[in-house]
């Protein structure tokens, strides 16, 4: 007697063949996160506009602020009505937005400028000062990060981690005012303020189209001398605003190479015979600078925060030192322009930051 097989038997019916896993696609992948963080930037943008506009608000309006104890009474409500600040808080919030997307940031009460103008002048001297704080950050706080990291628990790590400590813990005012003392006070070596010479500003004068970058002028001008008073001059203010970020880079440059060091690649080279100094500039250099690349852009906000104690100190004409100057004038639309623009400064460099932490990392993507 023939048995009769079950068809429907889990045992015996072969299973359905799996289907094939699409696999990822990286360029889609990396399109659709630069163009989230693209759109992330206006609402982050909207919300500081929007928080800086209340606050300047909390204290009245900006010319009874400005000139209130300057004129009458009757001349005082003259202009804040012309100037429409006696209109509903509403009212005037979305006439700012509106004069913003056009490009007009208002007029300073002070000095009667344009706000753009200002914002035109003094931005590219504190753009420079941040480049030049970066460099110093970046010559100092990732070689010292990477001597600390061969040294682990040893007296060099022990003496660079408490360096690190004092750069990040400094106050920026304070080790610009000990800089000038002993640099340009007492050992003469640098000039104690500015960001050139008399010389230098009357050769700028002369040149068509000036940048607003002292050190792209100066080489435009072919002079070495200038060149060197450019330099000069930024030296000090680099140093002040730059190793503060240092010791964040050298902490952070240490700690992911320790972790790096310790990984499975870097122990087959080990194995190898690789020595430990190559291991440390070759396999471990790269892999521990990612992390610096992701932070950069809070060190752009902590380096335009710090750039206003810098320039103050050292009278270097920048927003910062603007913003100081238009705050104790209380002209509160100066100081509501000068806010804005470098909130989008920080909204542009994080974006970009993302950007290129995603090119350079692929996790950083999904």
């Amino acid at each position: 007697m023939n048995a009769t097989i079950r068809t429907d038997d889990p045992a015996t019916t072969p299973a359905p063949a799996a289907t094939p896993r699409k696999p990822r696609q990286a360029g889609s992948n990396l399109g659709r996160y630069i163009l989230i963080r693209f759109l992330l930037i206006f609402p982050t943008i909207f919300i500081l506009v929007t928080l800086v506009f209340l606050l300047m608000r909390t204290t009245g309006d900006p010319i009874t602020a400005a000139l209130g104890g300057r004129l009458t009474a009757d001349q005082l409500a003259e202009r804040v009505a012309a100037a429409g600040y006696d209109r509903p808080l509403f009212v005037q919030y979305v006439e700012y937005l509106g004069q913003i997307f056009t490009g007009n940031f208002g007029t300073t009460l002070s000095d009667n400028r344009p706000v753009v103008e200002v914002l035109v002048v003094y931005g590219a001297a504190t753009v420079e000062l941040a480049f030049y704080a970066l460099l110093v950050a970046f010559v100092v706080g990732i070689p010292l990060g990477m001597v600390a990291a061969y040294f682990r628990d040893r007296t060099p790590d022990a003496f660079l981690r408490i360096l690190a400590i004092l750069f990040y813990a400094t106050p920026v005012f304070f080790a610009g005012l000990l800089l000038k003392l002993v640099f340009a006070v007492t050992l003469k070596w640098l000039p104690v303020s500015g960001r050139a010479s008399t010389t230098s500003e009357l050769q700028f004068a002369l040149l068509d189209g000036r940048s607003g970058f002292y050190i792209v002028d100066a080489f435009r001008t072919g002079d070495a001398e200038v060149i060197g008073d450019v330099l000069a001059h930024a030296v000090l203010p680099g140093l002040a605003l730059g190793l503060l970020t240092a010791g964040v880079f050298l902490r952070l440059v240490r700690t992911n190479m320790i972790g790096t060091l310790s990984t499975d690649y870097v122990d087959a080279a080990r194995s190898r015979g690789v020595s430990e100094l190559r291991l440390v500039r070759t396999h471990a250099y790269r892999p521990a600078l990612i992390p610096i690349i992701t932070v950069i852009g809070l060190q752009v906000a902590l380096l335009l925060g710090g750039a206003v104690l810098t320039e103050t100190t050292f009278e270097w004409k920048g927003l910062g030192f603007q913003l100081s100057e238009y705050l104790q004038a209380r002209d509160f639309v100066a100081v509501q322009g000068i806010v804005v623009l470098l909130a989008v400064i920080v909204a542009v460099t994080n974006f970009l930051v993302d950007i290129i932490a995603a090119l350079i990392d692929p996790r950083v993507r999904y």
